[in-house]
């Protein structure tokens, strides 16, 4: 083991005015460090929205009853508060798991090299959507579990994964322009996917908002909708997103589409068959709090997979290097001084 430099006072100082820049001076991480620190940050995305919904499903929505802290007088959750206090709070602490992984992610991108301003940016949004979505969340206990206010924590959740997701995939590309493996025409219909799972989502948050899980046991207000009919509305949604997956990939083998976008739409379709499954079980079984969340986590997969067929249809190789300068070799001038005058 070698022997640790000493930190001078002048270290100290520039790590103080810029501890990421003092980082990224002495630290190149492996670009599987890179890859697996955005895949991190991505996982623990998913995961905050699970925990969220186990929240919500156990009926602890306000087991601390008040935000930042858990009560009035405790930073923690006390005895009294019972499992629901434990689940909501332990809940909170995630947030920070979160916070640790995103800035894991920032670190890595910003140390790596060359340094690839567009990748740190990307990890830079998630940190501040993750501190938006969090005061966002104190919001939504604050006004007692209002279900509008809890459907935009979700979508902000969602608008996390995306980022991650597109991040995740940066790191195992180059920063070449991108290259279509596609035509036009596969490209709309793929916008067109993207578009209409992007309302399923939305749907889905409705049927949440006016559904029987408010998240406690109090009497929680509901969106005034009818309930079935946001249901069947949410059915329809997810049909048409299973039909466009399936002209999707019939239209990719049509033309002989490379091997990646084929395949991220093959596994698309399989993923949104088995959240369909669990859909609709779920639906005849009175909605049991177990399949919900597995819904729940499985909605969470299917945007992720949506993203990544999105992303399979170009191409970014790494930069080329800038060719070297070929050196002129020196030439005898043509004329004598005298002729061609001051130089």
């Amino acid at each position: 083991m070698g022997r640790v430099p000493n930190v001078t006072r002048a270290d100290a100082q520039a790590a103080l005015r810029n501890p990421l820049a003092f980082i990224a001076a002495r630290w190149t991480p492996d670009p599987r460090t890179v890859r697996r620190a955005a895949l991190t940050a991505l996982v623990m995305s998913v995961v905050i929205v699970v925990t969220g919904g186990a929240v919500r499903l156990t009926g602890s929505g306000l087991g601390c009853p008040t935000w930042p802290k858990c009560t009035d007088d405790s930073l923690t959750t006390t005895s009294e508060m019972g499992l629901h206090g434990v689940i909501e709070f332990g809940n909170r602490l995630l947030t920070y798991v979160l916070c640790a992984a995103v800035g894991w992610a920032i670190i890595a991108a910003r140390s790596q090299k060359p340094y690839r301003r567009s990748l740190t940016l990307l990890g830079w949004t998630q940190f501040w959507v993750v501190m938006g979505n969090a005061v966002l969340g104190g919001i939504v206990v604050l006004v007692g579990l209002n279900p509008y206010t809890v459907a935009a924590h979700f979508l902000l959740s969602s608008a996390l994964i995306a980022v991650a997701t597109v991040m995740w995939q940066r790191t195992r590309e180059g920063d070449a322009e991108p290259r279509p493996l596609v035509g036009g025409a596969v490209q709309q219909l793929v916008w067109f996917l993207v578009g209409a799972s992007v309302l399923l989502i939305a749907a889905g948050t409705v049927v949440t908002g006016a559904g029987p899980h408010a998240g406690d046991s109090s009497d929680v207000p509901r969106m005034p909708l009818d309930w079935e009919t946001v249901t069947k509305v949410h059915a329809v949604l997810a049909w048409i997103v299973v039909t466009l997956t399936f002209a999707l990939w019939f239209v990719l083998k049509a033309v002989d589409a490379p091997r990646g976008p084929l395949a991220r739409t093959r596994e698309l379709f399989l993923i949104l068959l088995a959240q369909g499954l669990i859909g609709y079980v779920q639906y005849f079984t009175d909605l049991p709090e177990v399949l919900v969340g597995l819904h729940m986590f499985g909605s969470c997969v299917m945007w992720i997979w949506v993203l990544r067929v999105l992303l399979s249809l170009r191409e970014r190789p790494e930069r080329a290097a800038a060719p070297a300068a070929t050196p002129v070799p020196a030439q005898e001038p043509a004329t004598s001084p005298s002729i061609a005058g001051p130089r």
